[in-house]
């Protein structure tokens, strides 16, 4: 072997090892067996007892144990490792306290409000009850008391749920519009604190009146209709017109030929040279009493005769000026059926913005929104005025939905909106954030929202949606 080989293979084959001894370290150490569990002291002393003689086995079954010795606990073992993509969505906890809010069938406006402690222990808890505006309580169960601001007026019970019980609060009211239909929420907080334990509410409406079925308007009010009718007369007239023309020229034609044509029946045609004869050719007609005879006037063909031009311009005419008038009808609705009241950010571009009062479940594209309840402090903070809404948040999709805190608006009665206060909402929630997970299928959360407004003006609207293309829902703050 030439020495230039043997010295690239040695030279190989000390890399190669060198590149040996740089892997090992790396190289994944086997993982020590866990040691097995100290098994019970009182199987140690079994095993000793039926290990040794007869004659030791009484006194290894009577031999004390050491009392400050404890068996040393398995290692737990650790947690399942979860990919941090995962979003596992939000699912509303059933509470212990529930409520449910029914209308009385008074004939004055009156509500039943159960209130149900569905845990193993008592559980402490404020009833509140927000009253329609313009109505005042004329009766509550006892131990309610009834309190007014200058915009809202509430009933509140201090309650003690026993385990495992359901309290039922009655109210009645009197409003100076009977034919109202009037909507009354309540909801069941901790005690001492504003975080809920759950909401309802209910609508009390003196005069159902069953929903009437679509009619459609007359055909004389439809302007449709109208068109489809002043079309049909033109074009009736139009054919009418034409066809009555063609009749009296057909009439016109036919009076001078058809005496001619009766005469040349009648007679004999002679065809002849001489002088008596219209020219060579030509066919003549005996004369009367044996005269000479008559040339035979000729018969005129007649023409395929089309309606006239003014005929034709003037349905042309009618037809543009339909369609013109069916659009300017059509635009004029649809302009007429904008409403220039509504804010800016109504303007969204899927489904339609609802409104509504406090208490009224209000649907949009998404998700479900009911406002029970929102309470300013008299007082505003050198931060500014922290308003709280208590929202009921609902999900009738199939599919998770998610919503965002800067999409919630508190508007003003100058017209200027804020956004909820996420990290005040987050302290009032507790430290959770409402807005992190998406809401789960199905589920529904009771939850407060916070608004941070300037100065002492109370919140004139809340405007609640789903998503930034989502025209949202709004609520009439009284």
């Amino acid at each position: 072997m030439p020495a230039s080989r043997r010295h690239h293979r040695a030279l190989a084959v000390f890399v190669h090892c060198l590149g040996i001894l740089a892997a090992v370290p790396a190289l994944p150490t086997a993982a020590p067996e866990p040691a097995a569990p100290a098994p019970p002291q009182g199987a140690l002393r079994a095993a000793a007892a039926t290990t040794t003689p007869t004659g030791t086995a009484a006194a290894a079954t009577t031999t004390p144990t050491p009392t400050g010795t404890a068996a040393t606990p398995a290692a737990p073992a650790p947690p399942p490792l979860v990919s941090p993509s995962v979003i596992v969505p939000t699912r509303g906890a059933p509470s212990a306290v529930t409520v449910v809010v029914t209308s009385a069938g008074t004939p004055a406006p009156g509500y039943q409000v159960q209130v149900r402690n569905a845990s193993s222990l008592p559980v402490a808890t404020t009833v509140r009850q927000e009253l329609p505006p313009g109505t005042s309580a004329t009766w509550v169960t006892p131990g309610g008391r009834t309190s007014r601001s200058a915009t809202t007026s509430e009933v509140t019970w201090q309650l003690r749920l026993p385990a495992h019980s359901t309290t039922t609060l009655h109210t009645a009211l009197t409003t100076a519009a009977p034919g109202r239909a009037l909507s009354a929420p309540a909801c069941a907080f901790a005690d001492g604190g504003d975080r809920p334990y759950d909401c309802a509410t209910a609508t009390w409406d003196r005069s159902p009146v069953p929903a009437a079925k679509a009619t459609d308007a007359p055909a004389w009010r439809r302007p449709a209709a109208l068109l489809a009718a002043l079309a049909g007369v033109l074009l009736l007239t139009a054919g009418g017109l034409w066809w009555w023309q063609r009749r009296r020229r057909a009439r016109a034609t036919a009076g001078p030929t058809g005496g001619s044509t009766g005469a040349t029946r009648a007679g004999t045609v002679y065809v002849g040279t001489g002088a008596g004869s219209a020219g060579a050719g030509a066919a003549a007609a005996p004369g009367p009493e044996g005269g000479p005879p008559r040339p035979v006037a000729p018969v005129a063909v007649a023409r395929r005769r089309r309606p006239p031009v003014w005929l034709m311009v003037g349905a042309a005419v009618a037809v543009l000026a339909g369609v013109v008038l069916a659009a300017t009808v059509t635009a004029t609705r649809r302009v007429a059926a904008i409403d220039t009241t509504k804010q800016p950010s109504t303007g969204a571009w899927v489904g339609t913005s609802t409104t509504g009062l406090i208490g009224v479940p209000l649907r949009e594209q998404a998700l479900e929104f009911t406002v029970y309840r929102i309470a300013c402090p008299s007082t505003p903070s050198a931060i500014g005025q922290q308003c709280q809404a208590t929202v009921g948040v609902r999900n009738p999709t199939p599919e998770q939905q998610t919503w965002h805190g800067q999409m919630q608006r508190a508007y003003l009665p100058d017209g200027t909106w804020v956004s909820a206060d996420e990290a005040a909402t987050r302290l009032a929630n507790q430290g959770r954030d409402v807005f992190a997970q998406p809401l789960a299928a199905g589920s529904r959360l009771v939850l407060p929202l916070v608004f941070t407004v300037d100065g002492t003006d109370r919140p004139k609207q809340l405007e609640l949606r789903s998503g930034v293309f989502s025209a949202g829902v709004r609520v009439d703050v009284p």
